[in-house]
């Protein structure tokens, strides 16, 4: 059975790296255009690779600093020696599929303009292309990730299921801290370098967006890889395997009793994983549009390969349930099912209050009226009234797959596992779902190539269309991102749970344990409440104190390069590259840093009762502000691009400038602090089970 199922993983990994080899040299075919398009491609790229250099180098010295604590630790007996080497290992695979992904997002931008100048349909192929070679690549070096130490763990080191598993969840920790630094850092360059270009060059200068003569805008475009594409790969990579490892885990625990079962509960989220690539590959088939720019279809374009694959891993889900854990436990192929319609209607929901092409965010724009402070009031509360669905869609995601799985209050394992079973459901399908958030990016930097390289204004309509899509589809991505990030930190709340429960000094604690009545686990949920909070906080001003030094740089070169106004003199690109790489360098240390030591400071203090009320109420205000934040941001930017679309006023006008100044507050909300706020919960759960042992160890409390 175990070599059956290292095979079936690897296969479906080599899978999905061969199909993003081969979409790659796809996209490397195509022309890039002029030699303007060449060089203006080159610049960003070149400021992209400049950036992710100087991050990694400060991410490889965190690595070495926590691999010698970690290291430590295990000295000490309290870690295997194997967690060390998977911490590393998690990182650098979570680092590779971002990096792969801007690499290949930097070379298909000016080739997606040039697309569009043959027609839509064409630049919609060469964009949604290189969105899924970071789509296939975050999956397939996952399951790699998760082959390879499988194979270690059980073959040569002779682990049973339950060491696998407990070995395995602590790669997470790695994966999920490159992703944190990957996002914020991102994100903060990225948001920094739009919020600058905006205020001065749309709003001030009254140029167009993407303007050449605006300092800012080849650091934009390059913000627009190194966070929304490189972030978004290492982000997205943690969820994916932070769902399959936990859910192997949960798995474990169910069937402690029975040690066939337990890696026939171990298999399923790997093999459905697997499953879930090929639906994917052959869902990508079905992606394509005719020429009419209207969003509507192109929604059902991309929606159409989605729905697809969701189908088909719908359909593959229960024979695999039912012949490999028997027809006893066929009913937890419903916790799947559950998982799956929960992402989808997640997607539409964020979909509805994020286009352009529904109610909410016309009436958005429509409040740009009466200026600036009506529509970012609009945005907020926007956002905040769309937590709402999600929520309900998660609560009955949770009920169905717990009690289908023949969980109960009394002995709730079985149902926890269903649980987590309902999260790899929503990702399995990442492959598709992902390439369709990541080609966003790129069709955004080739509107910008085409406005900076003067092409025909036909061009830069396609490419307008796709970059709006782009933001409701990346609206939608994180979306699904964070609905998985709340199945999955349960999941791994339980498995805390577990790993406490197997350590003698900690024996006979059970789930229902940790009633909010006990003052340590109220303190934990109040501080784990907080904690979205101040992190939000902290990356909102990290953003704003970045964009402001892009602003005053911005300003200075407008008053002091002479003709740079006229077109007959070139502003300098490189300073506000450098100023937005210093600045996202600099602020992403302390946020993450927070994430890492908080989970360690509680449990030391409250114990482990505190650590799971920490875990428990970081999940649900996390889970709130990060659908508040994101859905805010995307409706903010689509209400201001369909007011450049010609309606109330159109571009230039006084309702368009109060739109940007929303679209500015939403920068930060949307593409920094908000999907950000999911890898913190996941990594909060992952760095408190890396700890377990100290904690129970050494607590002041409990």
């Amino acid at each position: 059975m175990e070599l059956y199922l290292v095979i079936a993983i690897f296969v479906g990994s080599i899978l999905a790296l061969v199909f993003a080899l081969i979409m790659a040299k796809r996209v490397l075919s195509f022309d890039e255009g002029t030699d303007r398009m060449k060089k203006i491609s080159a610049s960003i790229r070149s400021g992209a690779n400049a950036y992710l250099k100087r991050q990694y180098t400060i991410v490889l010295i965190f690595f070495i600093v926590m691999f010698v604590i970690l290291g430590a630790m295990a000295i000490f007996g309290l870690l295997t020696p194997y967690v060390p080497f998977a911490f590393i290992t998690g990182g650098f695979f979570s680092g590779l599929s971002g990096f792969v992904g801007m690499k290949i997002a930097t070379a298909a931008n000016a080739r997606t303009a040039n697309a569009c100048r043959t027609g839509l349909n064409k630049g919609l192929r060469v964009a949604f292309s290189a969105g899924s070679v970071m789509g296939f690549t975050v999956v397939g070096l996952g399951l790699l990730d998760i082959s390879i130490w499988f194979t270690l763990l059980k073959f040569v080191f002779k682990l049973d299921a339950a060491g696998i598993t407990s070995a395995m969840l602590t790669f997470g920790m790695g994966a999920s801290s490159m992703a944190l630094f990957a996002r914020v850092g991102g994100g903060i360059f990225t948001k920094a370098a739009d919020v600058g270009a905006d205020l001065v060059g749309k709003v001030e200068a009254g140029i167009p967006e993407d303007d050449p003569r605006n300092p800012a805008v080849i650091a934009d475009n390059v913000g627009d890889n190194v966070g929304d594409v490189a972030g978004m790969g290492a982000d997205l990579y943690e969820s994916y395997v932070g769902s399959v490892i936990s859910c192997a885990a949960l798995g474990v625990a169910a069937f402690s009793r029975n040690g066939d079962m337990q890696f026939k509960a171990m298999a399923i989220p790997m093999i459905m994983a697997a499953l879930g690539i090929l639906c994917s590959i052959i869902g990508t088939f079905f992606v394509r549009t005719g020429e009419k720019t209207e969003q509507k279809l192109l929604l059902k374009a991309l929606s159409r390969g989605t729905n697809l694959a969701a189908i088909l891993i719908a359909l593959a889900a229960f024979p695999l349930i039912y012949f490999i854990l028997g027809a006893e436990h066929w009913m937890l192929y419903f916790a799947v099912l559950a998982g799956l319609i929960a992402g989808v209607l997640i997607g539409k929901s964020t979909e509805y209050f994020t286009s352009d092409t529904y109610k909410p965010t016309k009436n958005l724009a429509s409040k740009s009226e009466t200026g600036s402070a009506t529509i970012i009031i609009g945005g907020l509360g926007l956002g905040m009234l769309s937590t709402a669905v999600p929520i309900i869609i998660v609560g009955i995601a949770v009920l169905v797959a717990f009690f289908v799985s023949g969980g109960t209050l009394a002995s709730p394992q079985i149902g926890l596992y269903g649980i987590a079973l309902a999260a790899v459901g929503m990702l399995s399908t990442l492959g598709i779902t992902l390439a369709t958030d990541a080609y966003g990016p790129v069709a955004d930097n080739a509107g910008g190539i085409a406005e900076m390289s003067g092409l025909e204004p036909e061009v830069r309509e396609r490419t307008d269309a796709l970059d709006s899509l782009g933001n409701t589809t990346a609206a939608t991505g994180k979306g699904f991102a964070i609905g998985s990030a709340a199945l999955t930190a349960l999941a791994l709340i339980a498995s805390y749970i577990d790993k406490i429960n197997s350590m003698p000094e900690a024996a006979n604690v059970g789930y229902d344990s940790f009633s909010v009545m006990n003052p340590l686990v109220l303190i934990g949920l109040f501080i784990g409440a907080c904690l979205p909070f101040v992190f939000a906080a902290l990356t909102m001003d990290a953003v704003g104190r970045a964009a402001q030094s892009v602003v005053i740089e911005v300003r200075r070169q407008f008053k002091s390069i002479k003709g740079l106004m006229e077109g007959k003199a070139d502003p300098d690109y490189a300073k506000c590259v450098d100023m937005c790489s210093r600045s996202s360098l600099k602020e992403m240390i302390l946020p993450t840093v927070i994430a890492i030591i908080v989970p360690v400071v509680v449990g030391l203090v409250l114990g482990f009762y505190g650590v799971v009320g920490m875990l428990a109420g970081a999940t649900a205000s996390g889970f709130l502000m990060a659908i508040f934040m994101s859905n805010s941001g995307g409706a903010w930017d689509n209400a201001k691009k369909y007011i450049e679309a010609g309606n109330h006023g159109g571009k230039g006008s006084d309702q368009h400038k109060a739109a940007v100044v929303g679209d500015t507050v939403g920068d930060p909300f949307k593409d920094t602090s908000g999907p950000s706020i999911n890898i913190l919960i996941k990594l909060l759960s992952m760095v408190s089970i890396v700890f377990a042992a100290l904690v129970v160890q050494f607590h002041l409390f409990g």
